[in-house]
């Protein structure tokens, strides 16, 4: 009998064992694989029709266009190419009639979890004329979103120095620290974009990041994506390559930089390294890749300008 006992006793350190793996297994595809927290984005369009355009105050003209810009009477962009710190940045230089041409998108026009598309992909699917990659929501479930007048997320990341961007009616940015506000207080303020990931750039037209800052787990040297307020309505977008033999890559410093170099008196990171990807037009602009492979990364989100 106590022979029978024993041996009962020694499969737990087996089914213990069975049933940690089954859980890591869950965690990882739940944290990467598999949909969650869905919204669809039709479902709530009617609530952000105060961001959505006028057609009777905005009057579209035939634009005129050429291979690195656009120019309407709602839309002025022009790329332009510098080359610093041995990588190639691309500088989308843009002023619009009013906050409604910028706009943001989700992958498969769904917010949620691990719902993934790339920039192109995005940008068609919206008629943008100029697109980037924007803070991939979607990997982390921490964070407020705010997209096109609608709040999807108000849940704050752990960290107290976690700063966000938010952009407002009136089209100026500024940039915030989850830890004093709600998200439903900077809402209420008049936002009508809300993007987590960071850090924050440039504020008040100086440098806010030091030169050994880095975002979590990322490498010093990336390939970086940026947006900055040279005032309300007039911005730019920035792209730059990395890991490659052509670009090194920028640090987050030399990426403020180049910010403050175009003039912007508020800018934040976005999303880097294999997501990095500026779309004009119907074609990518730079050179996307994680370093081990060329191309597109597919992301949850982008940020697009379109009539």
């Amino acid at each position: 009998m106590k022979n029978n006992v024993k041996k009962r006793r020694n499969y737990w350190p087996f089914i213990y064992g069975i049933l940690l793996t089954a859980y890591t297994v869950f965690a990882l595809l739940e944290a990467f694989v598999l949909p969650s927290d869905i919204v669809q984005v039709e479902d709530i369009k009617k609530q952000s029709s105060s961001v959505s355009n006028n057609e009777d105050d905005n009057i579209k003209s035939e634009p005129v266009i050429t291979e690195t810009s656009y120019k309407s009477n709602n839309i002025s962009i022009t790329i332009t190419t510098l080359r610093r710190c041995e990588t190639q940045v691309y500088v989308a230089d843009i002023v619009l009639k009013d906050i409604s041409y910028l706009q943001t998108a989700v992958a498969n026009g769904t917010f949620g979890r691990n719902i993934k598309d790339t920039t192109s992909a995005m940008a068609k699917e919206n008629d943008a004329i100029l697109a980037i990659n924007g803070d991939y929501y979607g990997f982390h479930d921490r964070g407020y979103v705010m997209r096109n007048g609608y709040l999807y997320r108000e849940t704050k990341h752990r960290s107290r120095d976690y700063d966000d961007l938010a952009i407002y009616e009136d089209g100026h940015f500024e940039i915030f620290y989850e830890s004093q506000y709600k998200a439903k207080e900077i809402a209420d303020a008049g936002a009508v974009h809300i993007f987590s990931f960071g850090p924050g750039l440039v504020k008040n037209n100086k440098v806010i990041v030091g030169k050994n800052s880095e975002v979590t787990y990322a490498l010093q040297s990336n390939p970086r994506t940026a947006i900055g307020e040279i005032e309300p309505l007039h911005y730019v977008m920035v792209v730059s390559d990395g890991r490659t033999e052509e670009s090194e890559g920028l640090t987050l410093y030399e990426l403020a930089q180049v910010m403050e170099e175009l003039g912007c008196k508020t800018a934040y990171n976005l999303d880097g390294g294999g997501s990095s990807t500026m779309w004009f037009m119907g074609r990518v602009v730079n050179c996307p890749t994680d370093g081990k492979k060329s191309g597109e990364r597919r992301i949850s989100d982008i940020v697009y300008i379109g009539e």
